[in-house]
């Protein structure tokens, strides 16, 4: 049988982790160059941050951010995409959509690191990033499918909301034909050009 203090504790840790994946995933769309790893770099920060208090463990700035640096590299993996972004028009759009996926992926490896470090009474200080990078790299593919998934929730959400909208717009035109406000022509030509 589980502890439930410990249960809830990593029930919170994943939800920090998600939620800063979520917004890594945002500041990833970022159409700006180099602004958006700056944006990226202190959520995770801000995440790691989080999990160390709820782990009780303390935090220093200066050693939080070498940390993520030895973990997750220089931002190599990034300047692909970010490249993409100088490209004007099509890619920063290209580029924010891949940077979103890659910086919600790279959240999310990071905060599985750390968990599984914290869980374990690591601290900051004896963290050693060459013993999580096999299960970093593990969790940074399993961060790319979630961010997609989450893409997806997204756009699906976005389009939902869209079909709510043109229903909504065109049971506001069928109340106006039958109040007769407008002619059934008029309200056919009306629905025809809101569903096109």
């Amino acid at each position: 049988m589980s502890d439930p203090i410990i249960k809830n504790r990593q029930d919170e840790a994943s939800s920090i982790i998600k939620n800063h994946m979520m917004w890594s995933m945002g500041a990833g769309l970022i159409p700006v160059p180099i602004v958006d790893w700056f944006a990226v770099s202190a959520i995770q920060l801000d995440m790691i941050r989080q999990l160390a208090t709820l782990y009780d463990i303390d935090f220093k700035q200066t050693e939080g951010k070498a940390r993520i640096t030895a973990l997750t590299g220089t931002g190599l993996a990034r300047i692909g995409a970010r490249a993409v972004k100088f490209i004007p028009g099509v890619g920063s759009v290209l580029g924010g959509v891949t940077m979103a996926v890659l910086s919600g992926a790279t959240s999310y490896a990071l905060g599985e690191a750390f968990k599984k470090h914290f869980e374990t009474g690591g601290t900051l200080l004896d963290f050693d990033p060459a013993r999580f990078k096999k299960y970093y790299d593990e969790k940074f593919e399993k961060g790319k499918d979630l961010a997609k998934d989450l893409q997806k929730e997204q756009e699906k959400v976005k389009s939902n909301a869209s079909a709510a909208t043109l229903v909504d717009k065109i049971k506001e035109l069928a109340d106006m034909k039958e109040k007769g406000i407008i002619s059934e022509e008029e309200f056919e030509a009306l629905k025809k050009k809101i569903i096109n």
